[in-house]
């Protein structure tokens, strides 16, 4: 099931013997691993087995014998590549066979896990909940919530701010929240530029303009490669881009002007909104299109071609991007 569906049922306080967690968004996976977990027992009666830890004979031996010591025993494995179904359906079975047992499988990174997930049935009291990278606007939401648990007083182009720095990563968005709430005094943009530091020698959200302004973007695609980003996860921002500037183009073309809460959901800093919309108004409204027909197949070859190198594939697929654009 996805996100909004498990949200449903947690309000509801229904619960499962088994669980899973996967998807594009390591840090949900994360983040409703650590919630369950804490709804079902206390930090006493958890035990986490990551990646090289975890050894299917004690997972099991552990899930089938009750504690001593607690009257919950919840087991957290953190995966980065998918069980088969024998081992995962008797860990399953095991939590059905002792009552007090409870397990949480928090898979983690871009393998392939929706076949596991498929051994997570209703009949074995076991749900399967796949995550999806938040759009902007939840993500921004997300973190201003954070922020507000913390007793932070931040402005919110700040948040913003703070995302885009990190290039929609959560997860890094999250710890420099924690290090800003020691700080007696207002977070604004400014703030963020002072005590926090964006990741990577690229600036992502410069790229992505240069990128679509046929601009030379190869020694800076050579870097975020080379700094270890995701081939289909760097597409997808691409992707992402692209919508953007056509729901601006569009906006603009039918009101005059493009607002940006009405179209993203939350509101940009002023430079690179203003930077966004002048690219957007640039592009001739029967490209987005063709340019988005060109980045959607050549992510359905990435994933389902068998392509030697697919680093060096992508670099020349995306320099062919901008004969597209022109």
């Amino acid at each position: 099931m996805y996100k909004n569906e498990f949200d449903n049922l947690l309000n509801q306080n229904i619960k499962f013997n088994a669980y899973m967690f996967f998807g594009q968004s390591n840090y949900l996976v994360e983040h409703y691993t650590e919630l369950v977990a804490s709804s079902l027992g206390s930090p006493d009666e958890i035990e986490k087995l990551y990646f090289d830890d975890f050894d299917f004979k004690y997972a099991k031996n552990k899930l089938l014998q009750s504690s001593l010591f607690a009257a919950n025993n919840i087991l957290i494995i953190k995966l980065e590549k998918k069980l088969n179904k024998k081992e995962c359906t008797e860990l399953i079975e095991a939590c059905n066979t002792n009552p007090d047992s409870k397990v949480i499988f928090s898979c983690m990174g871009d393998g392939d896990f929706k076949t596991m997930g498929g051994y997570f049935t209703k009949k074995l009291n076991a749900v399967s909940v796949r995550m999806f990278s938040p759009f902007p606007n939840e993500a921004v939401k997300m973190i201003e919530n954070q922020a507000k648990q913390l007793n932070m007083n931040c402005e919110l182009s700040a948040l913003n701010h703070l995302y885009f720095m990190h290039r929609q990563d959560l997860s890094l968005c999250m710890n420099d929240l924690k290090k800003l709430s020691i700080l007696d005094e207002k977070i604004s943009a400014n703030t963020v530029n002072r005590h926090c530091f964006g990741i990577g020698a690229v600036n992502f959200e410069d790229f992505l303009h240069n990128l679509l302004s046929c601009l030379d973007i190869s020694d800076d695609l050579e870097l975020l490669l080379e700094e270890g980003m995701n081939e289909i996860y760097l597409l997808n921002q691409i992707t992402s881009f692209v919508q953007q500037l056509f729901m601006i183009s569009s906006y603009a073309r039918v009101f005059g002007s493009a607002n940006a809460k009405e179209i993203l959901g939350f509101v940009p800093p002023k430079n690179v909104w203003e930077k966004k919309s002048r690219l957007a108004i640039s592009i001739k409204p029967e490209k987005f299109l063709e340019i988005l027909e060109y980045l959607l197949n050549l992510e359905l070859e990435l994933k389902s071609s068998k392509i030697s190198d697919s680093n060096i594939y992508l670099q020349a697929s995306l320099r062919k991007l901008s004969v597209i654009i022109r």
